[in-house]
């Protein structure tokens, strides 16, 4: 079967679109798709969210994995056998020690990136220029995190290793270009108030780490702007969790109705307490750019969503719906709450995250609507400017 979806530039105004090459069932898997580029968080890593450091498969078992989430190491999971964590495979760099879930996640990294970047015996030196460029950015980027440093590095780590490279400079400028001004406005959401100081200072760290004479484009204050943007605007989320690939395996278990009804509420309780201790940061989450994932645009009704059943960074985009060939495949860049407010309070999101306004059947429905955000819907029920600013700041 050939590819089901392909990329169509729509107009200047919105870009590419990802369109049915032929008709799609809904709960069907259009495509799945491995990052050129991807790396993990890197408040994520510090805080021993344990992942391949190539493709960001978890490499704790469940049971470690909820142990270290509960702060509770007596905890014993039923069903060990559901795990899909194989230890006996796992590989470190023999250089710098970092761990890959396989021996061929390892090899290529090495052919893409891991040359470059490679700290060898100075991984835990602080003065160590790549070291330097972490720590100021992780100084800049707090939690929740919505992207990384490091994503730009294996950028120029990978064209720097490339024999062709043309190709890869090709394959990164396929991605959404924005205006200066709007890159300004990117930089701005990522760095908050102080973004022109911390752009330069993380310029100049890059620099020291990483500069090309090939790439001296992407070092000017300019071209690093720009790149900083791409990232910020094409960087699609990826979470993995050896414990929710137990919990899926779980679930499809055929068990007696008292002992399935039991392992249900052990798990639910689990949620409650992990919960409790390590509020939302349950996954090991790090950033990637797709080339057709981020060609699919925005709907408040979308007709597909992304996700990553694998436990690794390969995103899989399922139909949400039954589509049509010839039909636009839309994601939604909204969480299910968001999607739920009024037309005013999602554009107000989306033009703050994404800088742009939405123009979907739903919004184009609600366009007489009163222009009330749903903070204002919301004054009865007592919900604060705060708990809604929470919000949109994990859903970036």
């Amino acid at each position: 079967a050939g590819a089901a979806a392909e990329a169509r530039f729509i107009s200047s105004a919105k870009g590419k679109g990802l369109f049915a090459t032929r008709n799609i069932r809904k709960g069907e898997t259009v495509f799945v798709e491995r990052p050129v580029v991807s790396s993990q968080f890197l408040w994520n890593a510090l805080y021993n969210y344990r992942a391949c450091d190539h493709c960001l498969r978890a490499l704790e078992t469940a049971e470690e994995n909820a142990q270290r989430l509960l702060g509770r190491s007596s905890l014993v999971l039923p069903h060990p056998e559901q795990c899909s964590i194989r230890k006996d495979l796992h590989q470190q760099c023999p250089r710098c020690q970092v761990t890959y879930c396989s021996a061929e996640c390892r090899q290529a990294a090495l052919e893409q990136y891991h040359q470059v970047l490679c700290l060898g015996p100075s991984r835990d030196d602080p003065m160590h220029p790549l070291n330097k460029l972490q720590e100021a950015w992780r100084n800049m980027h707090y939690p929740p995190e919505t992207s990384s440093i490091m994503l730009m590095a294996r950028m120029v780590a990978t064209i720097k290793q490339a024999k062709d490279k043309e190709w890869w400079i090709k394959t990164f400028s396929q991605f959404c270009s924005k205006t200066a001004n709007e890159e300004e406005e990117i930089v701005h959401k990522l760095l908050g108030d102080k973004f022109k100081g911390q752009l330069e200072l993380l310029r100049l760290l890059f620099t020291e780490a990483l500069y090309d004479e090939y790439l001296s484009r992407w070092f000017t204050p300019e071209g690093f702007r720009s790149l900083f943007a791409l990232v910020g605007t094409n960087g699609q989320g990826i979470g993995t969790s050896s414990l929710s690939q137990w919990v899926h395996a779980c679930d499809a278990l055929d068990l007696p109705m008292l002992q399935r009804e039991e392992l249900d509420a052990f798990i639910d309780q689990l949620y409650k307490d992990i919960e409790k201790e390590s509020g939302e940061f349950l996954n090991c989450e790090g950033s990637g750019l797709y080339v057709l994932q981020s060609c699919c645009n925005h709907s408040c009704i979308p007709n597909a969503e992304t996700s990553f059943p694998e436990n690794n960074f390969l995103l899989h985009l399922t139909a949400l719906e039954d589509i049509e060939a010839g039909e636009e495949i839309c994601i939604s860049y909204l969480d299910c709450c968001q999607r739920e407010r009024s037309r005013h309070s999602r554009n107000k999101i989306l033009r703050e995250n994404y800088l742009f306004t939405c123009s979907c059947p739903k919004c184009l429905a609600q366009a007489d609507d009163a222009d009330v955000t749903s903070d204002e819907e919301e004054e009865g029920e007592g919900e604060t400017d705060d708990a809604e600013l929470e919000d949109e700041m994990t859903d970036v």
